[in-house]
């Protein structure tokens, strides 16, 4: 693994050095004098390495809530502790199951693509923060630290780190995070790159939930009489397993451009300006994944799981996934003239996945013993490599003065992606209203794809299944409207999902023969009043079969404060906010294979989680002051499960700093 890291940063560094090679070769053989740029921040768009503008995280308002794990999202499934794993309950918030599940349920702790952010500032920046919170026996800390610095106007260099540690409220539960990165950056007239690599290792204890709801709903009738509860003493199903994620991933884009300069009037004087007509595209994206799942304690995993098919013993599970990426575009672009009104990309790509799994090395011939369970099948292929070729097109229009839209398709023409389709479009409007400007956009997305292999086939010491899944079909289409003058957004969407998998009640993959319909709709409504702020999202959804999608119908977020500045340098944020969601029939977690199941017997939710807050800003500086959970035993009820077996963070003190040098 050290020497695959050291390869791969050398080509990581290697395409750095090149860009800045390229830039310095291009300020010296420049026609004109070197442009100032304004600082910016972007992050990149699939497939073919489009910037998008991207806001830089240094506004203190709300900047308390990221240190509570539930509010990813207005209404989240989480085993409780910071860092550790969740499932977003809105639906249409919910990312499609990725080619390597596991992963799925810590993407919001662990760093993508999607969070990649690139900058250009006249002067080095620097992002750090450090939250704490907890007492001694359940302490929460998390060092984020983000940098950029250009080597002039068109190049830029970045690094990022990322340090979580939290023991968590009860036994069993802890979480150790550490993720790195290094990016670059060129935008020249000709050539521009964008590349990054990026590193984690994310280990969870997992505790198996509470072994009784009632030390939580009823702590007297369990604990004979006493209603005091330590939570550090509560029993848990599981003492001694763990998960934990290896990953790298490397991306590199470049694009060459072809065109023209020409003469630009500028007061008196004349400068020249380059026109791109076409571009040339390659985008190189290399993933590397582990997963490991690990149990020692024998008598607990026959409490706990059903089967048992490996070894006896002790459960150490491996199951690692790598892919190679290679997408090279063609593109006509925007604006070059005033009749190209939008701009044409054709694109290729090629990509190489390969699994290995953990081996089978009981002799099956024999009689097995009492403790293991026989195999449902023949055994699974310890490796295996996919073959994918895709061709695909882009149309967009993003220099529109009223009408700007995108639309992306690719069809599988080769290996397992032969017959698969996936095309999705957005447009965006603005129209005067009332003095303002209503913002409309909308949206359609159309898939019809493969289920991931490991969905298909999978071995491990508890679970092991061969399918032979049909292709998944979606339809999904929806809106968006933004007033900008009364704060209000809202927003609806429609999917129609036929062929869907997911995990049923035994953990296990399993796929919907018919179609499953959801609809939701969100309305956010922000008030203001001189220091006086209300802010509010409310979701509303529904599914066809919740026994297939099951969701709360019904999710509130609710913030109110007051906003204020004190000597008129220091900003002062002082509020409650809570977030709700009504009773359903919860998704439930498996460990072994860090899913979330779908369950009939208990309900969640129905319980309001409220936290009171002071956030500050002087200057550079942000840091803040938390109550979480402070209705815990006041109002609400006792039920405050996230999902069977798993409560949510007892009442806890909380503290932040933030120093952001932006500029």
């Amino acid at each position: 693994m050290k020497t695959k890291m050291k390869r791969i940063s050398i080509i990581f560094l290697s395409g750095i050095i090149g860009a800045t090679t390229i830039s310095a070769q291009d300020t010296a053989n420049k026609k004109t004098p070197e442009i100032t740029q304004k600082s910016s921040a972007w992050r990149i768009v699939s497939p073919l390495g489009e910037r998008e503008a991207a806001p830089v995280d240094t506004n203190f308002l709300n900047y308390a809530q990221r240190s509570v794990p539930s509010a990813r999202s207005i209404a989240y499934a989480t085993t409780g502790n910071l860092g550790n794993e969740g499932y977003n309950l809105i639906y249409f918030e919910r990312p499609a199951a990725s080619d390597f599940f596991f992963r799925d349920a810590l993407r919001a702790w662990l760093p993508s693509l999607e969070t990649q952010r690139f900058y250009n500032t006249r002067i080095p920046m620097t992002l750090a923060s450090y939250n704490f919170g907890g007492g001694k026996e359940s302490a929460q800390d998390r060092l984020k630290a983000d940098f950029s610095g250009n080597i002039n106007a068109r190049a830029q260099v970045g690094a990022m780190v990322d340090y979580l540690y939290s023991k968590g409220s009860f036994n069993y539960q802890a979480s150790k995070h550490l993720s790195w990165g290094l990016s670059g950056s060129y935008i020249g007239d000709r050539f521009e790159f964008q590349g990054f690599l990026q590193h984690y290792n994310a280990v969870n204890k997992e505790n198996g939930g509470i072994t009784d709801d009632r030390y939580i709903t009823d702590p007297a009738e369990i604990q004979g009489g006493s209603t005091s509860v330590d939570y550090k003493t509560i029993p848990t199903r599981l003492s001694n397993a763990h998960n934990r994620l290896v990953g790298t991933q490397l991306y590199l884009n470049s694009r060459y451009k072809v065109g023209f300069y020409k003469d630009v009037v500028d007061g008196d004087s004349v400068k020249q300006e380059y026109v791109p007509v076409s571009s040339f595209i390659w985008t190189l994206d290399y993933k590397d994944t582990r997963h490991t799942f690990r149990n020692e304690n024998v008598n607990e995993a026959r409490e706990f799981w059903e089967n048992t098919y490996l070894d006896p013993l002790g459960t150490n599970d491996k199951t690692k996934y790598n892919s190679i990426r290679n997408t090279f575009g063609v593109s006509l672009l925007e604006g070059f003239h005033k009749y190209a009104k939008a701009g044409l990309a054709v694109f290729l790509t090629h990509e190489y996945r390969h699994f290995k799994q953990a081996e089978d090395t009981v002799d099956r011939q024999l009689p097995l013993p009492e403790t293991l369970t026989p195999l449902p099948f023949a055994n699974v292929p310890t490796t295996k490599g996919e073959n994918f070729v895709w061709v695909g097109a882009q149309l967009t229009r993003r220099q529109g003065k009223i009408l700007n839209y995108d639309a992306t398709g690719r069809i599988g023409i080769l290996g397992e992606a032969a017959g698969e389709v996936e095309v999705n479009g957005n447009i965006y409007t603005h129209i005067p209203l009332w003095g303002d400007t209503l913002n409309v956009s909308a949206y359609g997305d159309f898939s019809n794809t493969n289920v991931p292999y490991l969905l298909q086939h999978y071995i491990s010491n508890h679970f092991a299944w061969d399918n032979d899944f049909g292709m998944t079909r979606r339809l999904r289409f929806g809106g968006r409207i933004n007033l900008p003058r009364t704060s209000t957004t809202v927003s609806a969407g429609v999917e129609n999902v036929q062929n869907l998998v997911y995990f049923n009640e035994q953990a296990l993959p399993t796929q919907c023969g018919s179609s499953v319909q959801v609809f939701s709709a969100s309305l956010e409504q922000n008030l203001e009043l001189g220091i006086f702020n209300w802010q509010n999202r409310l979701t509303y959804q529904t599914s066809s079969d919740d026994a297939v999608i099951p969701m709360p119908k019904l999710a509130v977020y609710s913030n109110m404060f007051i906003k204020f500045k004190v000597a008129q340098v220091l900003d002062v944020q002082f509020g409650v906010d809570c977030d709700y969601y009504t009773k359903y029939k919860s998704v439930s977690y498996q460990p072994a294979t860090m899913s979330f199941y779908n369950q009939r017997e208990k309900d969640c939710g129905n319980y309001p989680f409220v936290n009171a807050y002071i956030n500050f800003k002087l200057s550079k500086t942000r840091f803040y002051v938390m109550f979480s959970h402070v209705n815990q035993g006041l109002f609400g009820g006792d039920n405050w499960f996230s999902m069977p077996g798993y409560p949510l963070n007892p009442r806890r003190f909380q503290l932040g700093l933030s120093i952001d040098f932006a500029n």
